[in-house]
């Protein structure tokens, strides 16, 4: 919400990583997973626009790789690639031991230029031509990975990648219909961190009880 309402540089890109990190510490990716699922259902499903839903089976259905290149969490990337058909993604890799966050990442947080320097790595590694590729992005912190492909599109974008776009003469769709001034991405965002957040404490709040009952059961069982 921070990102999404004050930009880049006045939330502070460390700052949000750092608050991000300390939330998950301690954590079961597990749990976490299936949080993904319910914040998906619940909010991201009914919210994805027909069109772009539409423009990815169209790059599958021409037999090409399709994958989500996101600063967010691998494994919500992972789970949003795999729900609307997609390759696979690429997301920031937050450290685990033994099923648990630890609060660390493993190497940076993918954004921005490091978008683009996983993206080609991502191509060499799978044989993909870049020159003939495509990549869509809504925000300026994906330029970077938008002038690495032969085929960049500025897809419901915020005002200082329109104007990018414009200026370098890069095709841009928008889905958001005649007022396409973002409030609708800001909701949707909002919504589903919120949703998250909510879920994380209710499940923190509840573990300790969850605990006892199962040791509470095993003793009778015993």
């Amino acid at each position: 919400m921070k990102y999404t309402m004050f930009g880049e540089k006045a939330a502070g890109i460390d700052n949000i990583r750092s608050e991000a990190l300390s939330i998950i510490r301690g954590w079961s990716v597990a749990e976490m997973t299936a949080i993904g699922e319910e914040v998906f259902d619940e909010v991201l499903a009914l919210r994805i626009f027909p069109a772009t839903k539409g423009l990815l089976d169209a790059h599958l259905a021409r037999g090409h790789e399709v994958w989500l290149v996101t600063a967010a969490p691998v494994e919500v990337g992972s789970l949003i690639a795999r729900r609307l058909g997609a390759t696979g993604a690429l997301g920031t890799i937050a450290e685990h031991q033994h099923g648990y966050y630890t609060g660390a990442l493993i190497g940076d947080l993918l954004h921005g230029a490091r978008k683009a320097t996983a993206t080609i790595r991502l191509a060499k590694t799978r044989g993909i031509d870049l020159a003939n590729s495509f990549a869509y992005g809504d925000s300026t912190n994906d330029i970077p990975i938008l002038t690495t492909v032969g085929f960049p599109c500025a897809i419901n974008p915020e005002r200082r990648l329109r104007r990018y776009a414009k200026r370098h003469n890069w095709p841009i769709r928008d889905f958001r219909g005649k007022r396409s001034n973002g409030r609708r991405g800001l909701m949707v965002t909002t919504l589903s961190g919120t949703l998250w957040v909510f879920l994380v404490i209710v499940r923190g709040l509840t573990a300790p009880i969850r605990g006892a009952f199962r040791a509470l059961f095993r003793c009778r069982r015993g």
